[in-house]
């Protein structure tokens, strides 16, 4: 009589990865989706200032903010870790407000998708507020318009491109993030196990089937997704002419 064992022990594994795969697929989606918030939240105000600012040392945050696109991931992922242990500044804040510790979860991804794709957010912002000018604001200020209603009826709706492309960008750029995400996060399925990681263990492991339909996965969505943005710039720069 064949034994149905092998089999079965088969497809369990098979399932369990399966699930796995799918819970990364929501930690990654998850992830990027509250990474772009974040950014465009801390990004708006750190590239208006950038844009119009005079300060003698601009430059220097300039080069902060654009060094995650030369540092290596593993870098800026070493030195968040070293800042969220126990003895790091994060850390020892952390312990003082009595929360867990961001080392190794959800959180701790965030932040550390935050630094990361910065960049990514804050140059786009920065060179779409730049190309705006100071005329159009001059004018409502001389209307009466206060700072904050000069940003939101003219800035924001003239920055519509900008404000698209830094969105998909730090969106995008996190659903592919790996060195960081694993210094910080590990590779703990359903916890921090993001794409990126679930197609390395893949790989690692010769189940090159599980990794290609994951991998293909994202790769199509990325072109689609980087498809409608520059749709809707072509769009937004043909209703400006």
């Amino acid at each position: 009589m064949v034994s149905l064992m092998p089999l079965q022990r088969s497809n369990h594994r098979w399932l369990m990865l399966f699930e796995n795969d799918i819970a990364a697929l929501w930690i990654t989606l998850r992830l990027a989706l509250i990474t772009a918030l974040a950014l465009l939240m801390v990004g708006t105000p750190l590239a208006w200032w950038l844009a119009n600012s005079r300060w003698r040392y601009k430059a220097v945050i300039e080069a902060a903010v654009a060094l995650p696109l030369v540092l290596p991931p593993t870098v800026i992922g070493f030195y968040l870790l070293v800042a969220m242990g126990p003895d790091g500044p994060i850390g020892q804040f952390t312990n003082w407000l009595g929360v867990r510790p961001l080392a190794f979860s959800f959180t701790g991804l965030v932040l550390g998708s935050v630094v990361y794709s910065l960049p990514f957010v804050v140059q786009p912002l920065q060179s779409t507020f730049s190309g705006i000018g100071r005329a159009p604001l001059e004018v409502a200020a001389t209307l009466g318009a206060r700072p904050l209603d000069r940003f939101l009826t003219i800035v924001v709706p003239l920055s519509r491109s900008g404000y698209l492309t830094a969105a998909v960008l730090g969106f995008a750029h996190t659903l592919g993030e790996f060195g960081v995400v694993l210094m910080i996060g590990g590779n703990i399925p359903g916890q921090t196990q993001v794409l990126s990681i679930a197609i390395y263990d893949h790989v690692e492991s010769l189940e090159y089937a599980s990794a290609h339909w994951l991998a293909g996965s994202l790769l199509v969505f990325s072109f689609f997704l980087l498809l409608i943005v520059y749709g809707l710039n072509r769009r937004f720069d043909m209703v400006k002419v």
